[in-house]
């Protein structure tokens, strides 16, 4: 265990009922907290205690498969378990059970709130609604006793990659205040403890150095473990979001997921750039697809800096992976080139041309419109594609260079959600080609 997991085990085991650990990816929350279950599980005959993510499939593979029976392994070598893989529910030798549930299934939400929990520990908090979180809360409620008769305080442990500072987490925990409200809490009551990757002296060199690597909010969001600054009027944000009338605005963290459903459609977005290639803007290039559920799923960020032949061999190559059924490139860096080339990659390359007429604004808002509904999942993460949508503002581009990305995304959901929405999409963006 490394020192900065012993300060973490020392805050769970305060007099803190709720407890936060933050901080940038792999520094060791998870199995901190495991661990901490753990030994509260041995401790109290009997007891119950929950493992929650958002997706039950990320917390059945990511924890329960994988870092529990590690953590076991390590942590308390030759402790004998029982696994319920059907019902994820794990049983210690003296009767405690851990369960291991996800939050997005109405099913399995509603047999988790059908029992008592001595602990709630919820993973990657970035993705969970407070709502949510305060609907968890009332679970947390078994009244159990430890093995010297003495009674098990009940505990919630939570842990993220921290996001924007208007996260339900930055105002409980760092600056002390209700969520919903902006009352104060009650003194004491909450704790928490910062891990970042440079303290985990396990991870190898090169893992550091792809940290140290990325754009600037990403950067200090997995490697330095900051709260980020909300961009003012900024269209997207990571985390939720609450609106003046007090309705969730769900952020791309919480959006993401790990696999799309069966997909009707596929469109691939271009934004071509002056480049030849050797510096300046990418070419935005995001393959989205329409899920059979009626949302658009990001599938892919294939964004480069290449000459004109070069970027089309990757618009090609992206269209044969995913079976695009339609390329809409932007025809305002040389409209006839930029179909050529494309044509020349693939010939039979379905391509449809289009006009910006309008400001990147503009043209971006009935798209964050989606986001917002909940409408838009990303499939994975894609660092450089979401570090520009969380700079674009209702007054323009915050960010350094062209949010060629984004515009690539803007075309590719337009293009793909314009059909299938229960407004019309159309009129609100401009009819035909232009936009």
């Amino acid at each position: 265990m490394t020192e900065k997991q012993a300060e973490l085990v020392g805050a769970a085991t305060s007099s803190a009922r709720h407890i936060l650990a933050y901080g940038g990816s792999r520094s060791g929350k998870t199995f901190g907290f495991c661990f901490c279950i753990a030994n509260r599980g041995l401790m109290a005959p009997g007891s119950r205690h929950l493992i929650a993510r958002h997706h039950n499939i990320d917390v059945r593979q990511s924890i329960m498969l994988d870092t529990w029976p590690k953590m076991m392994r390590m942590a308390f070598p030759g402790v004998p378990y029982e696994v319920n893989k059907s019902d994820q529910y794990i049983v210690m030798p003296n009767g405690a059970e851990i369960w291991f549930g996800g939050l997005d299934d109405k099913e399995r939400v509603d047999k988790i709130l059908g029992k008592e929990f001595a602990t709630a520990y919820v993973n990657e908090a970035s993705q969970v609604a407070y709502e949510t979180i305060t609907t968890l809360r009332t679970r947390l409620s078994q009244a159990c006793l430890k093995a010297d008769g003495r009674p098990l305080a009940l505990k919630a442990y939570y842990d993220l990659n921290p996001v924007g500072r208007g996260h339900w987490t930055y105002k409980e925990f760092v600056e002390g205040v209700r969520p919903e409200n902006g009352m104060p809490i009650e003194a004491g009551s909450r704790a928490f403890v910062v891990l970042n990757p440079t303290d985990n002296p396990y991870l190898p060199a090169e893992y550091l150095a792809e940290l140290d690597g990325l754009p600037d909010k990403q950067r200090q969001r997995f490697r330095d473990g900051k709260y980020l600054s909300e961009v003012p009027g900024a269209l997207w944000s990571s985390s939720d979001r609450i609106a003046d009338d007090g309705q969730n605005m769900p952020g791309i963290d919480s959006l993401r997921r790990g696999a799309p459903p069966a997909l009707k459609r596929v469109v691939i977005g271009v934004d071509p750039s002056g480049s030849d290639g050797t510096g300046g803007d990418c070419q935005g290039i995001v393959v989205v697809g329409l899920g059979n559920d009626g949302h658009g799923y990001v599938l892919a960020d294939r964004s480069c800096r290449l000459s004109p032949d070069g970027w089309a061999r990757m618009v090609a190559r992206a269209a044969e992976e995913f079976g695009a059924d339609r390329v809409v490139a932007e025809r305002n860096y040389g409209g006839a080139m930029v179909e050529a080339v494309l044509r020349s990659a693939a010939r039979k390359l379905p391509v449809r041309m289009v006009t910006a007429s309008r400001g990147k604004v503009l043209r971006a808002e009935p798209i964050a419109a989606l986001y917002e509904q909940g409408k838009v999942h990303h499939v994975g993460t894609f660092s450089e594609l979401e570090e520009q949508m969380t700079m674009t503002t209702t007054t323009g581009y915050r960010g350094s260079g062209s949010p060629d990305r984004l515009d690539a995304l803007v075309w590719a959901l337009t293009e793909t959600m314009a059909v299938k929405q229960p407004y019309n999409l159309a009129a609100l963006i401009g009819e035909g080609d232009c936009l």
